[in-house]
């Protein structure tokens, strides 16, 4: 009988049996993990796409305004959308996201 002693748990080997206790994580566990990890990394992703468009929308509409009130309401929403879309970016700067990373295509475009 040989003990390991390991993060998150203590391993028994018993022969050829691997007794596991206090919580270790099971390769489901971390494939869940994984799981997780790249549907956050995707939903960061699409934010931040959503808001460079929102962004591309709001610059066209300030370079068509004519009229103060146009111009001013432009000028509004292009700073809301920039602010949005810097805030974006860090979020997925900090999450080490970069568009090589995930799929060409997928199904959670909005």
């Amino acid at each position: 009988m040989k003990m390991e002693v390991r993060q998150g748990g203590i391993i028994l080997r018993i022969g050829g049996w691997n007794m596991r206790w206090f919580g270790n994580k099971t390769s489901k566990d971390l494939v869940w993990k994984a799981k997780e990890a790249r549907e956050e990394e995707l939903e960061v992703y699409m934010d931040v796409k959503k808001a460079q468009t929102e962004w591309e929308r709001a610059r066209h509409y300030f370079e068509e305004a004519v009229g103060e009130e146009q111009i001013d309401y432009a000028i509004y929403m292009l700073e809301a959308a920039e602010l949005k879309y810097q805030m974006h970016l860090k979020a997925a700067k900090r999450l080490k996201i970069n568009s090589m990373r995930l799929p060409l295509h997928h199904s959670a475009e909005a």
